[in-house]
């Protein structure tokens, strides 16, 4: 059977406090990555990462700047996956890093990590081609970043 080929549009969110970044794991994986989802039809990427957030964790928050674009292809289970991931600033009021942040899911959960190059190297954060540009801070312009050879893994050309 043939793989249907498509992009999925994912909306991440940035969101640091006294130097720790939020991230999301599923359950079991080794990898980590920026809380957010997936954008649906109709509906714009800072009102689509509210929405997330708000399902997932069950608290409000508020999409800011919009930091960057980040194409990624993977193989999941033996299939291949391309996304853009859009990246925003974002600020949740009620979540600190001095307590673990809960979670509406039970495939997924949340936690602190420090936002050093090292570190999300060991939180293994994917797509990988955004670690250093985190770790270097959120006071560069909006950018872009790549998996490499991203279409050349999906393609094999």
């Amino acid at each position: 059977m043939k793989q249907k080929k498509q992009i999925e549009i994912l909306v991440r969110g940035v969101c640091v406090k006294r130097g720790q970044i939020l991230l999301c794991q599923s359950v079991g994986a080794a990898n980590t990555y920026l809380p957010g989802g997936h954008v649906e039809f109709r509906e714009n990427a800072r009102a689509a990462l509210e929405r997330e957030i708000l399902e997932e964790m069950g608290v409000k928050s508020k999409a800011g700047r919009f930091l960057g674009c980040v194409e990624h292809a993977f193989r999941q289970r033996g299939r291949w996956h391309a996304e853009i991931n859009l990246l925003f600033e974002l600020r949740i009021p009620s979540l600190s890093p001095d307590a673990k942040p809960k979670t509406r899911e039970e495939w997924i959960a949340f936690r602190w990590c420090p936002l050093t190059l090292a570190s999300l190297r060991t939180a293994h954060l994917e797509p990988a081609a955004m670690i250093s540009q985190l770790s270097q801070g959120l006071s560069h312009s909006a950018g872009f970043a790549s998996t490499p050879d991203v279409w050349k893994a999906w393609t094999g050309k």
